[in-house]
């Protein structure tokens, strides 16, 4: 019998159909695997299936054996398992950066990863439409050009914009071009910024990337190199609310005992929580003092008192004095 032109790729079709097509749940008969490979114009006998198998298991392919009636095969372990996509899928969906019709092309990849029965159980888990998404749907490239610009230690340029009552893009600086050095891509409040070294005002600043345009790599090679060097990305994160910049203070504030939780998730778990009395604890963070802050502190109402220093607290009660005259209360 002469070979057909894709009898190359036998054992490429044979690997695909096998993870595409079975599960657990859904074995496949050697029958079955002719057939398909006939359906891409490969001829095969029963033997040579048989041995095609075995090189896949040498391979590294998780390929299970199981006999009843008729003995059927199918992949076992996989390199996600189904949980771990549902993982993915959660966290793509939830992403306000990732717009909905990239959030849609991204979760039909991951399906991909799956068998077509899995991929059908993630497919039901999607709720993409009335999420709160990025309108830039540019924002996965600009994530390639920062990404490259850090690998070749280069600076960037870019337009930076806010959006406006109309929903247009309003560009500040009057669409003049920032100069930054890029040094890190984080992840905050759902938001992906880009944190890099503003040589004029000589310090560090983020960026939201979805709110940045028209970026290049430069000639010029990143400064700042020192700067960064003495930053921790994580306590960054942590000490700046919202990710909106201000003076950074060491504060101590105090909380009823039944907060801890919320402490500790917004500052982690090396964060020291002194008891004060049978009902409160007191707690000493570094923090960007901004309106953000004391917006956190405020959603937590009596529960929550800034204690020191004494210009920060003030500085809350001003804020809470504002609202109150806002509402004319």
């Amino acid at each position: 019998m002469a070979k057909s032109p894709n009898q190359k790729l036998k054992l490429l079709y044979l690997m695909q159909f096998l993870l595409r097509s079975t599960d657990e749940n859904h074995p496949v008969t050697v029958n079955e695997i002719i057939t398909e490979l006939e359906r891409h114009g490969i001829s095969a006998e029963r033997k040579s299936i048989y041995d095609d198998i075995e090189a896949l298991r040498v391979f590294g392919l998780d390929i299970i054996q199981i006999k009843s009636r008729t003995t059927g095969y199918y992949v076992g372990s996989r390199d996600f398992e189904l949980p771990e996509l549902k993982l993915l899928v959660d966290s793509v969906q939830s992403s306000k950066f990732v717009t909905q019709k990239k959030t849609l092309e991204l979760i039909k990849k991951i399906e991909g990863l799956a068998s077509v029965y899995d991929g059908q159980l993630l497919q039901r888990q999607v709720y993409v439409r009335n999420r709160v998404k990025s309108m830039n749907e540019s924002v996965y490239y600009n994530v390639d050009e920062i990404s490259n610009a850090i690998t070749c230690d280069k600076a960037i340029k870019f337009k930076y914009f806010d959006i406006d009552v109309s929903k247009n893009h309003c560009y500040r600086k009057n669409g003049e071009f920032y100069e930054i050095s890029p040094f890190a891509l984080m992840w905050d409040d759902e938001n992906y910024y880009m944190v890099g070294y503003d040589a004029a005002a000589d310090m560090l600043k983020h960026y939201r990337v979805d709110k940045m345009s028209a970026i290049s790599a430069t000639d010029k090679f990143r400064e700042g190199k020192d700067k960064f060097a003495l930053v921790d990305m994580s306590e960054y994160s942590k000490q700046t609310f919202g990710m909106f910049t201000g003076e950074l203070c060491s504060v101590r504030l105090r909380f009823a005992n039944h907060l801890s939780g919320a402490v500790v998730d917004r500052f982690g778990r090396d964060i020291i929580l002194t008891s004060s009395d049978s009902e409160h604890f007191t707690v000493t963070v570094e923090v960007a003092v901004s309106p953000q802050f004391f917006a956190w502190v405020f959603a937590f109402g009596k529960e929550a008192e800034i204690l020191s220093p004494e210009f920060v607290r003030q500085r809350m009660a001003e804020s809470a004095r504002e609202i109150a005259e806002h509402y004319n209360i």
